[in-house]
């Protein structure tokens, strides 16, 4: 009776949510703008606003021209003394929290301040706003009524300072509230295990006779949870374990790769959410059922800018705020945010799917992209390229990424894929083909340079052995959280160091 009084009471805590954001969605900019005000009103004592002139910037001309566009590499001195216990550097007060970055699998880790404010008027602002959405599109839910899965990171204490830093999720996990914590497992103690093979074990363990509706977490390493999942339990289909299992909110990694093997552990359809979230801040969620663009979060703590990809290598890009956006063009997300990160560029790039209410796909990241040819293909190409390749092959995907194969003066360029695949296609070639023509389709500058091989010669593909890509990152300390391969890169150094690793072994 307790856990029904729960659901309920929850469930309609969450729809009052609604009215939220139909409000941000109605009066974006004039919102954007409020948030801009209050973000520089609360950071003008700070050690940066009194450097930059918080103290009067009133209007978005004053904030653009004295406040200068900062990467990681910018703040990091900053970040550095705030570790240190330094007060009043960035944002007022002491920062406790640091996400560790795991984008990518280089070992340089950046630090991310987390902030009590940005915990709860981003982070779990925007979880709630998920909830709401769901509950809203899918009245009839009965999620409340069951547990969620989460599948986190985990956090380490910096000693020398007492200050903590780990991945995003284990932070969250943390400091979670009491209505959260109260229907998601494993328990805490699980959850921050530290060691990702010890943890999944524990995981299973834990849920695989818990009555579980939800699913939380980045689809790739849910995917190896799932599978795992099923041995364990000698199940062919998720569903004998979890029967009332009803949708999966995941992020991290596009879906698309996953979509067929997701689709083969369910009997049943489940509701998949797409949600947009990274160290730096809670950005867009899927608001709509079986459409895959995300509402842009606008009272969130986090002011937006953007600049033109075509721009983001120039020394003084053009920088547009949101009302200043087009349809369909790619542009670099830059933040400020009630964290202390000020004009920062986060790495990720956006594309408008509609300006009324705003809302985007990622398209990729400014450094995860292959320009090596001037083809300009980026992650959402090849995404969709590997999607139409697999239905038409009969095939699926497990991992995979792209290289480029410098040319000379007997060969032209081309691009190296290393893709494990989840079932091969019967025909290497056919494949090869259709993933070929289908990039042509969707670049015209990848399809110009494809022209007669004079610059760009056919794909390479290496075929992976099973596990290639999860012993690479587990060599790299990689495993769980928010980890993932790097799909593009504009050099060799991820192919490389596979296919090093790979003849090593052998």
């Amino acid at each position: 009776m307790i856990k029904y009084l729960s659901g309920y009471f929850t469930s309609s805590f969450l729809k009052k949510r609604i009215k939220s954001i139909e409000f941000f969605m109605r009066y974006p900019i004039e919102i954007q703008n409020q948030l801009m005000n209050q973000l520089v009103l609360y950071a003008k004592n700070t050690e940066f606003g009194k450097k930059y002139g918080f103290c009067d910037i009133k209007k978005y001309q004053q904030f653009s021209e004295r406040i200068p566009i900062c990467k990681y590499t910018d703040l990091q001195y900053f970040i550095k003394r705030i570790r240190s216990g330094e007060k009043n550097i960035l944002w007022p007060g002491k920062v406790k929290w640091f996400a560790r970055s795991s984008g990518t699998t280089n070992t340089r880790s950046k630090y991310i301040p987390i902030t009590k404010l940005s915990m709860n008027t981003c982070h779990y602002k925007a979880g709630k706003d998920v909830l709401s959405i769901y509950i809203h599109n899918h009245p009839k839910t009965k999620i409340f009524f069951g547990k969620a899965v989460r599948l986190g990171g985990s956090y380490e204490l910096h000693k020398k300072y007492n200050t903590f830093y780990g991945d995003l999720s284990s932070i969250l996990i943390q400091n979670m509230p009491f209505w959260v914590e109260n229907i998601c497992v494993p328990r805490k103690k699980i959850a921050l295990i530290s060691e990702w093979e010890k943890k999944l074990e524990n995981l299973v363990k834990e849920t695989g006779h818990q009555d579980v509706r939800i699913l939380l977490g980045v689809c790739s390493w849910l995917l190896i949870f799932l599978n795992k999942l099923l041995k364990e339990f000698d199940k062919k289909i998720i569903n004998e374990i979890w029967p009332n299992i009803e949708v999966i909110f995941h992020g991290g990694v596009s879906l698309r790769p996953y979509i067929l093997q997701y689709q083969k552990l369910f009997n049943k359809s489940i509701n998949y959410y797409d949600v947009y979230s990274a160290s730096e801040g809670f950005f867009a969620i899927q608001d709509q059922k079986n459409v895959k663009d995300l509402l842009l979060l606008l009272n969130h703590g986090i002011f937006y800018e953007f600049i033109p990809t075509e721009e983001i290598n120039n020394s003084d890009p053009k920088i547009l705020s949101i009302d200043k956006v087009e349809l369909n063009k790619n542009y670099a997300l830059v933040i400020s945010t009630n964290a202390g990160l000020w004009r920062y560029i986060v790495g990720d790039t956006v594309r408008f799917t509609s300006l009324s209410p705003y809302r985007i796909l990622i398209s990729g990241r400014t450094t995860h992209y292959i320009n090596s040819f001037g083809e300009e293909l980026i992650v959402e190409n090849t995404e969709k390229a590997l999607n139409k390749a697999c239905m038409k092959t009969n095939s699926t995907i497990h991992e995979y990424t792209v290289g480029p194969v410098y040319m000379n003066t007997k060969n032209s360029g081309a691009h190296e894929w290393i893709i494990e695949f989840e079932k091969k296609p019967k025909n290497l070639c056919d494949f090869i083909n259709i993933l070929d023509n289908e990039l042509k389709y969707l670049n015209s500058d990848y399809e110009v340079k494809r022209y007669k091989n004079i610059v760009l010669g056919p794909p390479i593909i290496y075929v992976a052995r099973n596990g290639l890509f999860y012993d690479w990152l587990k060599k790299h300390n990689k495993l769980g959280g928010q980890n993932k391969v790097p799909r593009l890169s504009n050099d060799r150094r991820y192919i490389d160091s596979i296919l090093e690793m790979e003849k090593s072994r052998n």
